[in-house]
C-alpha cells in the first residue's frame, strides 16, 4: 500500500457520471483469480469476474449467456476493511475403503495414501468493500443497463454470494443509484471504526480498472500522488469473456490503485453504528431525485 502524500497540484476531477453503489460485507468472502483444482485462492478485493458474475446471477442469466454488456461496466472498489486471510482445509475421501473413495479421471479408484484428497481454500474474514459501478466511456450517460441491474439487485433472480456459494452477503448489496457515483464513493461513511487515539492515521485504498488520477477527492484530502494513480500498478486476469463451464475464458486487465486518509468523521464504525451513519448520509447528503431511486 502506498503512503499517502499531498500532491503539489491536484489533478482535475472526473466529470460527474451515473452509477450504482454496492456494499460487499459478510463473515467470509472469496474472490478467486487463479484457483486450480485443490488450491482455491482469493484476491484481496472483489474481482471484476466476481462482481460481473454476481450481476449475472441477480439478472438470472445462465452461465452460457453473453456478458459483453456487463463487462463494459467500470468497477471501482474502496477497501473499507481488508479483512483477515483465512485458510480452510478440506479433506475428501478420508476413512473410506478404496472402493468407495474418489474416482480418478480415468475412472479408476485411488489406492494407498492417495485415497484422501486435501483441498486448501482461502477466504477473507470480516472484510467490507464499497463499490461503484459506472458505465465505460462511450456507453449512454443514463444507460438502461444500470437501471436493470439496480432492479435485479433489489429482487435477484438467483441467490447472490461474495465470490463463492458459501459466502452470502451480510445485508442488501445495493446502497443507491446515483447521478455522481464516484463523488459519493469517496465520501460515503467507511464501514470501520476510527483509528484509536495515538495510533497511526487510517489509510483507505481504492482499486479500479480505470486510472484514478481524476478520482473526485476533496481538495484538502491527504491522498497519494495522482500521477502514480494514472498508471497501472499491476495486471490481473479477471476480465470475463464467457462463464460457460466448457469454455470459461478470462482476459487480463490493468489494476490501478490510490490511497487516502479520510477525515475523522467519515469513519462509520461497525454494526448498527455504521448503518446509522450510512442512513444519515443517504438521507441528508443526496438530492431528493437521487434518494427516490434508492
Amino acid at each position: 500500500m502506498n503512503t499517502p502524500t499531498t500532491p503539489a497540484a491536484a489533478a482535475p476531477s472526473a466529470p460527474p457520471g451515473p452509477g450504482l453503489l454496492l456494499h460487499c460485507a459478510g463473515p467470509l468472502q472469496s474472490w478467486g483469480t487463479h484457483s486450480h483444482f485443490n488450491q482455491r485462492d482469493t484476491a484481496a478485493f472483489p474481482t471484476r469476474s466476481g462482481i460481473i458474475g454476481l450481476l449475472a446471477a441477480a439478472l438470472g442469466r445462465g452461465r452460457g449467456r453473453p456478458v459483453d454488456d456487463l463487462a463494459r461496466l467500470r468497477i471501482t472498489v474502496r477497501a473499507d476493511r481488508p479483512g483477515v486471510l483465512l485458510r480452510d482445509l478440506h479433506t475428501v475421501g478420508g476413512g473410506l475403503p478404496a472402493a468407495q473413495t474418489v474416482t480418478t479421471a480415468e475412472g479408476r479408484k485411488r489406492s494407498g495414501d492417495t485415497t484422501t484428497l486435501l483441498s486448501h481454500r482461502y477466504y477473507l474474514a470480516d472484510a467490507a468493500f464499497t463499490i461503484a459501478l459506472t458505465p465505460e466511456p462511450g456507453m449512454p450517460a443514463h444507460t438502461g443497463l444500470l437501471q436493470e441491474c439496480a432492479r435485479a439487485l433489489r429482487a435477484p433472480r438467483w441467490p447472490l454470494y461474495l465470490g463463492r456459494r458459501a459466502c452470502p452477503p451480510a445485508g442488501p448489496l445495493l446502497l443507491a443509484a446515483l447521478d455522481d457515483a464516484l463523488h459519493h464513493l469517496v465520501r460515503l461513511p467507511i464501514a470501520a471504526p476510527a483509528p484509536r487515539p495515538g495510533s497511526p492515521a487510517g489509510v483507505i485504498e481504492f482499486l479500479a480498472d480505470q486510472p484514478l488520477d481524476q478520482l473526485p477527492l476533496p481538495d484538502n484530502m491527504d491522498a497519494s500522488d495522482p500521477a502514480e494513480a494514472a498508471h497501472p500498478s499491476a495486471r490481473i486476469n479477471d476480465q470475463p469473456v464467457t462463464f460457460d463451464p466448457r469454455l470459461r475464458t478470462y482476459r487480463t486487465r490493468p489494476l490501478y490503485r490510490r490511497t487516502f486518509t479520510p477525515p475523522a468523521d467519515q469513519w462509520g464504525g461497525l454494526g448498527t453504528d455504521y448503518l446509522t451513519s450510512l442512513a444519515t448520509y443517504l438521507n441528508q447528503a443526496l438530492p431528493t431525485s437521487e434518494g427516490s431511486r434508492r
